[in-house]
């Protein structure tokens, strides 16, 4: 079972069919090569970016390199992603998380929601004094 997570809580699929059209989608491993990304994203809907351990952080820089080549679609972090990264997922270009159950059930609903006001506390906002 996955768990999608968004800024309203959890999304819970049993069968990831219903929400992946298989043939405009790309998984893309964490040590992608940039180099490759306007090859790679053509015609893609769903880019879902592989995070192997919530301590590899590479899946946040290909997020943002994703978007400044211009992908306007829906763009997935998948994996070990934590609900105290889930911001930085966000802010990086990300649209959702996608978690598996025993993940979701460590971090509930409830940890990810309390991180979903990612535009209003974030830490350049609150330097500038932005944020309330």
């Amino acid at each position: 079972m996955s768990i999608i997570v968004t800024d309203q809580g959890f999304e819970t699929f049993e069968d990831p069919a219903q929400w992946i059209p298989s043939d405009h989608t790309i998984d893309l491993s964490s040590d992608t090569d940039p180099a490759r990304l306007p090859d790679l994203l053509s015609g893609m809907e769903l880019v879902r970016v592989d995070f192997p351990s919530f301590a590899d952080g590479r899946g946040f820089t290909l997020a943002r390199l994703i978007r400044q080549h211009g992908f306007q679609g829906h763009l997935r972090a998948k994996g070990h992603v934590i609900a105290d990264q889930y911001a930085m997922a966000r802010r990086s270009g990300f649209d959702d998380v996608e978690i598996d159950a025993d993940l979701a059930a460590r971090q509930p609903e409830d940890q990810w929601l309390a991180r979903a006001d990612w535009k209003t506390h974030d830490y350049q906002a609150r330097l500038r004094g932005l944020a309330a």
